[in-house]
């Protein structure tokens, strides 16, 4: 894809997406949150079997571009429009069948703090930091922030981290739920690989089915999503996929699974 702010490479079922403003902190102003929206639709449209996003530079992303926001003659449609492309973007990458996995070393603010709530695997390094900040300015949320720190932390540590500012370090974060493994940051890069290859080989349709069944699991009543689980279980058991994990399980062989 031809980005600016982003590198954007996919093969062989692999999407890889990289925050690439290190000189602004890999921070979100217009032409970023479009851009992510059509990497996000790239990988939709290419059916990847796997996204890993991640950055380049001292931080993973400051956020909004407030210096940017701050030339805007009519800032209210401005970040409007911003969200509209953003949100998107993000709710495309969710919605993916493939896991998204989030490789993060150094500081993820504001809406940086969402995309790293939204992927399925996080892999942070030990010199990681997350702080909300909406609030240090007088503003709220965005960037799904609100929605995946109240489901991943629990409303009281949500309420904490967005209201009072504080900075969490990659070990709360993997205490609290924020984040999946801990590593030393010269390792981030390939432990998130290693979970890449484990994925672009996997059994892509259970992984999302998997996935939004356990996103999906604080919405429902249990006999709910006990049929909702039933449903799912049946239909990938027809599943080409399906066919093949128990017949490689009985057999005692590796699987050989398909998109």
């Amino acid at each position: 894809m031809n980005s600016q702010r982003l590198r954007v490479e996919i093969e062989g079922g692999v999407g890889r997406v990289t925050l690439a403003r290190p000189d602004a902190a890999n921070a979100i102003d217009l032409g970023f949150a479009q851009e992510f929206e059509a990497a996000a639709l790239a990988c939709r449209e290419q059916n990847v079997r796997v996204v890993l996003i991640a950055a380049e530079g001292r931080f993973f992303c400051a956020g909004g571009d407030l210096k940017s926001f701050s030339a805007q003659p009519d800032l209210p449609s401005h970040l409007a429009e911003v969200t509209r492309h953003l949100h998107s973007g993000i709710a495309t990458f969710v919605e993916l069948d493939a896991p998204v996995v989030l490789a993060i070393t150094g500081a993820a603010a504001g809406a940086g703090i969402g995309l790293v709530g939204a992927a399925d695997v996080v892999v942070a390094g030990k010199s990681a930091t997350f702080v909300m900040a909406y609030t240090a300015i007088g503003l709220s949320p965005d960037g799904s922030s609100s929605w995946f720190l109240a489901r991943h932390l629990g409303v009281r540590r949500a309420l904490d981290l967005t209201l009072t500012n504080r900075v969490l370090s990659a070990s709360e974060a993997l205490d609290w739920g924020l984040v999946s493994r801990v590593v030393g940051d010269a390792q981030v890069e390939a432990e998130a690989e290693g979970l890449v290859e484990k994925f672009s080989i996997g059994p892509t349709g259970a992984y999302g089915a998997s996935a939004r069944l356990i996103r999906s699991a604080g919405d429902r009543t249990l006999r709910e999503h006990m049929a909702a689980e039933s449903e799912s279980i049946v239909n990938l058991s027809r599943s080409a996929n399906g066919i093949e994990g128990i017949a490689s399980f009985v057999e005692r062989r590796s699987p050989h699974f398909g998109e």
